[in-house]
């Protein structure tokens, strides 16, 4: 078997490594979502309130994240590794002990400011170790745990809420977590920092919390909605016209003008809006509209857990034809498989089904947008390439969970489910931008 076609075992091990760490992260805030009632009834807390508990770590995610890239070349990107899983690790301790509302949601923002950067620190260690070869190989490894966290993290929430008490939803991140910090002491090699790169404090001042203020605004309703995000696309908006005046821009913009990423990116920002727009209604749909409880909800998502471990055979495939047609097949599966939901009255035996296949796809179609955003960057870039990925996603994501919730009250979960199929197949259109040609076998010299 050629080097083409066999990931390197040293990449393959420090991909492994890397996403142990990332599981817990990943699967946090999904978590969370379900046990939420429970917290605002043993916490005494009024659902306003509670609603901070996720808000307060989505909030401190975002505006971690533009950091990431200047954090990775000043201090090394393994040091910012450990030292951020280590972070994420205390506010989960500091989450479990907590004895008020209040003192969680402190809590919550130290687990966010620790979770924000590892993905993106992750994608830039393993891509640099790749040196731009099989990258759908590679990424079929290293995107696995965040397509599962949205969709199996309902299920362990609603085992942990439905058996334990509500601390164990953020104890359980320990053991994974601990783990993985052990082996990358060993497992994850040293990189070379550069202390003189200074940070775009510009930058860091318009960026941070424009995304954070956005994102807010996206996650609230009424007047909280109007004023922010209008704030907080201004404020996007100023770093923007910034960074592209920048010699060293906290995220560097200039990456959109290469057709690929501005294309890959478009992508993202649509597949996260179909991943967590789902995550938002899926659960629901099964417990409001077919009165499931809370454990047999996550339990019936499981099937869309099944379709993203089978969509990891399209890494290799990903490799030889290249990634527009995995993506747009991916959409298009995505698509056929959440329409079902859209339907009036679709029999039981249907959605578990429709839940592989839309599963499947969306994870392809992930996949493949990756290897297209990452494939032609040069080292030097993939830090601010991450980072810029990892921004693109996460508001897509709260878009997509605004929309759908305004769309839900309004109109019930067959629209909802309309709306996001209509969403999936205006991706697989933009996908038709993504290059065609095959990946090569090393991007970078």
């Amino acid at each position: 078997m050629s080097t083409r076609t066999r990931l390197d075992p040293a990449v393959l091990k420090l991909a492994g490594i890397l996403v142990l760490g990332a599981v817990a992260p990943l699967l946090d805030s999904t978590i969370v979502s379900i046990a939420l009632h429970t917290l605002g009834r043993d916490l005494n807390a009024p659902t306003a309130t509670v609603q901070w508990v996720s808000t307060a770590y989505l909030l401190a995610l975002a505006s971690v994240v533009p950091v990431s890239a200047w954090a990775a070349e000043r201090y090394g990107a393994r040091r910012v590794w450990l030292g951020s899983l280590g972070l994420f690790l205390v506010g989960s301790v500091l989450c479990g002990l907590a004895w008020n509302i209040g003192s969680l949601v402190v809590f919550r923002v130290v687990q966010g400011v620790g979770g924000g950067m590892l993905l993106p620190v992750l994608q830039t260690l393993v891509m640099r170790a790749a040196g731009g070869r099989n990258l759908g190989r590679l990424m079929a490894v290293i995107t696995l745990p965040a397509l599962l966290g949205p969709i199996l993290g309902p299920v362990l929430g609603g085992l942990i809420v439905g058996h334990l008490s509500w601390r164990s939803i953020f104890y359980v991140n320990l053991p994974l977590g601990l783990l993985a910090l052990a082996l990358a002491h060993r497992g994850v090699p040293k990189d070379n920092p550069r202390p003189g790169h200074r940070l775009d404090v510009t930058g860091l001042l318009l960026l941070s919390p424009g995304l954070a203020v956005l994102v807010y605004g996206l996650t609230e309703t009424g007047v909280a909605r109007a004023a922010a995000v209008p704030l907080g696309a201004v404020l996007v908006a100023a770093f923007a016209a910034h960074a592209l005046r920048s010699t060293r821009p906290l995220v560097d913009l200039r990456l959109f003008r290469d057709r690929a990423f501005s294309t890959a990116s478009v992508l993202m920002f649509l597949n996260g809006l179909a991943l967590y727009g789902g995550m938002f209604l899926l659960p629901l749909y099964y417990q409001q509209e077919r009165g499931e409880s809370v454990v047999a909800a996550g339990l019936l998502l499981a099937p869309q857990g099944l379709g993203s471990l089978l969509s990891r055979a399209t890494g290799p495939l990903t490799d030889r034809i290249g990634p527009r047609p995995v993506a747009l097949g991916g959409m298009l599966l995505s698509a056929l498989g959440t329409f079902p939901f859209a339907l009036p009255h679709p029999t039981a035996a249907l959605l578990p089904v429709a839940l592989v296949v839309r599963g499947l796809g969306m994870s392809a179609a992930n996949l493949a947008v990756n290897v297209g955003a990452y494939r032609h960057l040069s080292p030097d870039r993939l830090p601010h390439a991450s980072a810029a990925v990892r921004i693109v996603q996460q508001l897509g994501g709260s878009f997509g969970t605004a929309v759908l919730a305004a769309v839900l009250a309004h109109g019930g979960f067959s629209s909802a489910f309309a709306w996001s199929t209509a969403f999936t197949i205006l991706a697989a259109l933009v996908g038709l931008r993504l290059p065609i040609g095959v990946a090569s076998a090393g991007a970078h010299p």
